[in-house]
């Protein structure tokens, strides 16, 4: 297994400065997801870490060794992109092993691989149909196949999954997660999803217009963000973040609750609401709130509430998941 570390890596396209002086200590074994807007750098900063795009300053070092100007193919690293990538005229076993077969690896440990990649990943019956019998799940299994048999010393996935569909998401999620901890290496994942970032990370790593603006577990980052941008991109759905007169009266500059830790009542509160919109989801009802004085407002209720359009609801916070932040969301 190998870390990796960031020493104040920059990148520029002319005067666009895309990533800005950041550094980032990875540790061996890690699952790290960047998570983040578009735009906000995460994709280029894997490439850099990749070496498909130069840096523009600092160093990048995996297993403790500068690799900044080394070639993509001496860093030790395998990658996963959106897009499969396969040879549609090349069996699933011929795609995985296919930079072997570059390489001139011997026949015989070739075939050894491919046939462990394809049983780590489920895949042994299908190695000799062509990619275009297989569903989107399975075509994703076969490029991570071909990045297994490589015996990286780093995973870096840029969005593997944006191609699916949800119940294929879910359950590429799940066995990249069990991947993981079968193969014990150290894998970087990119996505805008933060529902991808919290469900499979050990740490995530939060962007925002080429800078981090917080690093941390999972729980961490929705427990306590660092900064309103945080708070309003890490939870589903989105942190309420209040500002102006609505805050100010509440002690901040930015005052933020979670639709989760919003009480609400018939009879008394804090805040006097109509309301507006009714999402049910099943287990969860999402209601969307007009609130006098504040404005909109969304609280995650039981989904057998009998709440209906137009009702009036009285809103009030829990007072021990309130969240203060002092300066603006960039």
């Amino acid at each position: 297994m190998s870390g990796l570390e960031l020493k104040k890596v920059c990148k520029s396209y002319g005067a666009v400065e895309v990533i800005k002086d950041l550094s980032l200590q990875i540790e061996s074994g890690e699952f790290v997801v960047f998570v983040g807007p578009s735009g906000c750098g995460k994709s280029t900063l894997l490439r850099m870490i990749a070496g498909l795009e130069d840096c523009s300053g600092g160093t990048v070092e995996i297993g403790g060794e500068d690799v900044t100007d080394a070639e993509p193919s001496d860093r030790g690293i395998a990658m996963v992109f959106q897009s499969y990538a396969l040879y549609p005229h090349m069996s699933v076993r011929d795609n995985i092993g296919f930079g072997l077969s570059l390489a001139k690896t011997p026949k015989a440990e070739m075939n050894a691989r491919v046939e462990e990649a394809a049983k780590i990943l489920q895949l042994t019956d299908y190695l000799d149909r062509k990619p275009k019998a297989l569903s989107g799940g399975q075509r994703q299994r076969v490029a991570i196949g071909r990045a297994i048999v490589r015996n990286p010393k780093v995973f870096l996935f840029d969005e593997p999954l944006s191609n699916l569909d949800a119940a294929l998401r879910a359950k590429m999620r799940l066995e990249l997660t069990e991947l993981h901890a079968n193969l014990n290496v150290t894998m970087v994942y990119v996505t805008h999803d933060q529902v991808e970032a919290m469900t499979m990370a050990d740490k995530i790593v939060v962007l925002n217009k080429g800078v981090i603006e917080q690093v941390g577990k999972p729980m961490d980052l929705y427990n306590n963000p660092a900064t309103a941008f945080v708070a309003g991109f890490i939870g589903s759905p989105q942190m309420n973040l209040l500002e102006g007169a609505a805050a100010r009266k509440l002690g901040a500059e930015i005052y933020g609750i979670r639709p989760e830790h919003i009480d609400i009542s018939r009879e008394s509160g804090l805040w006097r609401s109509t309301v507006r919109q009714i999402e049910r989801l099943g287990n969860d009802a999402i209601l969307y709130l007009d609130v006098e004085d504040v404005g909109s407002l969304t609280v995650t209720t039981d989904g057998q509430t009998d709440v209906v359009i137009g009702d009036m609801l009285f809103a009030t916070p829990q007072p021990q998941n309130e969240h203060r932040f002092p300066t603006i969301a960039r």
